[in-house]
């Protein structure tokens, strides 16, 4: 008798453990393919928006165009944010670039694809370095910088090889800001916005949003 209740109470209703924190439920692939496939539809706009600021962007500094990739990482970093849960990232991430390959871009079904598994990839590592236990802002933004560096590598060699150091320089300083700022800061208060509505009750994000953890 003694036993039986001194391991119930090791283990309190509602709690689980590490690797149940982690384990991806129904709810969480639900919610990430809505992510994603929204992510994507955001992504056809914007692979027909940039070319009016990439235009005015190109003359006045080389490489500065990395500015405009931040609306292309963000699916990955949104996703993290509200499920937690490892490869969260690379699928919402990878999930959007299918959507937008599906319906078709100037940069080709494979590349597209390939592209957003590597920015979901680069998201990916940073919440790994905080164990998937840390979603501040800092955290965020850096999640956000990840995925633009790696996304900006993978750009240098497939898209700007042979590009000599000023341009990569400036096209990654460029790349991360954006990145940190639009797939990493504003990401995160997109994520705690939609929480405050009640829409995320079922997840942590959303428990914390509302004062119910």
């Amino acid at each position: 008798m003694h036993t039986s209740t001194s391991t119930s109470t090791s283990a309190p209703q509602g709690t689980s453990s590490p690797i149940g924190r982690l384990r991806w439920r129904v709810v969480d692939i639900v919610v990430a393919s809505v992510i994603g496939v929204a992510s994507g539809l955001i992504f056809l706009l914007w692979n027909i928006g940039y070319l009016g600021p990439k235009a005015l962007l190109d003359p006045l500094l080389p490489g500065l165009q990395g500015l405009l990739d931040g609306p292309w990482l963000f699916a990955g970093v949104l996703g993290a944010l509200i499920i937690r849960k490892p490869g969260a990232a690379i699928y919402t991430e990878t999930l959007a670039a299918v959507v937008s390959a599906l319906v078709g871009n100037q940069w080709g079904g494979f590349l597209t694809l390939e592209a957003g598994f590597v920015q979901g990839l680069g998201a990916e590592i940073v919440l790994l370095i905080f164990l998937y236990k840390r979603f501040t802002l800092p955290v965020a933004a850096l999640a956000g910088a990840g995925a633009a560096l790696a996304g900006g590598i993978n750009n240098l060699v497939l898209w700007f090889a042979g590009a000599d150091a000023l341009f990569t320089t400036i096209y990654l300083l460029s790349t991360v800001v954006s990145g940190a700022v639009i797939a990493g800061i504003l990401s995160w208060f997109l994520a705690r916005g939609i929480a405050a509505t009640g829409a995320l009750d079922r997840f942590a994000i959303g428990r914390q949003a509302r004062g119910r953890v």
